[in-house]
């Protein structure tokens, strides 16, 4: 280890951390992951799972250890969970505990796989896929909010797509360069979820919609408990998180896009044997 990442880790750990970073090793490590999708609805979820009685939360969502943090060390991530005490405590007063993290980052980033398995080997995964032509939008109209795109949707998307055509790079090269920087590739669910489900079994990745989620929140939310082993409790805050609030895209935009992503949805559908409502 060099001299500089040493004196992050103590940086990050230890000073920005304070008395969390001081416990760190008497902390405990995620029992689920929630992987993705970036703009499909998981700060709401980070901030309904909280309110269960068996889960608690970690510091704050999208932690981003596994990605772009994986160099501060396990004791930085430790310091984001709750103490082994108080999920002893929790398990006396409710028979179950779990915590989590919440970054939607690390379903397009198939190296950090390697690192889930080596830190946390029986982690369970969530992932929540919004129609990829909302989700396109909204990350679109994120990067103009935040002064990161200038350009007319029409005219980002139709650069997209000719950088899409161009593109010659594979495996982890492509997800750091080219969809990385894609709208839309972005949206190529498959490829992004088949490779986790070479390396994880269907039992332990559980998929849900982000329009379930938003319309059906409580039924969505009973699924989520199942899958992980709690028992069910009702939500009382279901207010949703981090709304975007924009103009809606042209009708014939959005038809075109929905043609655009037909091919990428069908090739989703063929691989979970399962179909969403996204034609339209």
């Amino acid at each position: 280890m060099s001299l500089r990442n040493f004196c992050k880790k103590i940086y990050f750990t230890l000073y920005k951390r304070g008395l969390h970073g001081l416990t760190a090793p008497l902390r405990v490590l995620p029992d689920f992951i929630v992987i993705g999708v970036g703009r499909g609805g998981t700060t709401s979820l980070y901030h309904y799972l909280s309110q269960h009685p068996c889960i608690a939360r970690a510091a704050y969502d999208e932690l981003g250890f596994f990605d772009t943090n994986y160099e501060l060390g396990i004791n930085w991530y430790r310091s984001l969970f709750p103490t082994k005490l108080y999920a002893r405590y929790v398990r006396w007063r409710r028979k179950h505990f779990m915590t989590f993290d919440v970054t939607p980052s690390y379903i397009r980033r198939p190296w950090v796989i390697e690192r889930i398995i080596k830190v946390v080997p029986n982690v369970k995964l969530i992932v929540v896929l919004r129609n990829p032509v909302d989700r396109t939008y909204s990350h679109y109209n994120m990067g103009v909010n935040e002064g990161q795109e200038r350009a007319t949707f029409e005219h980002a998307i139709q650069t997209d797509m000719e950088q899409l055509g161009k593109n010659t790079l594979q495996g982890n090269d492509y997800f750091r360069v080219s969809a990385e920087k894609s709208y839309l590739a972005r949206g190529f669910y498959a490829e992004q979820l088949k490779i986790w489900l070479q390396i994880f079994s269907r039992q332990r990745i559980l998929i849900v919609s982000s329009e379930e989620l938003a319309t059906n929140t409580q039924q969505t939310l009973n699924q989520i408990f199942e899958f992980l082993g709690l028992p069910k409790s009702q939500i009382m805050d279901l207010r949703k998180q981090r709304i975007g609030r924009y103009t809606p895209m042209t009708p014939k935009t959005r038809s075109m896009l929905v043609k655009f992503f037909e091919p990428y949805n069908k090739q989703l559908y063929d691989l979970l044997g399962r179909k969403f409502d996204w034609d339209k």
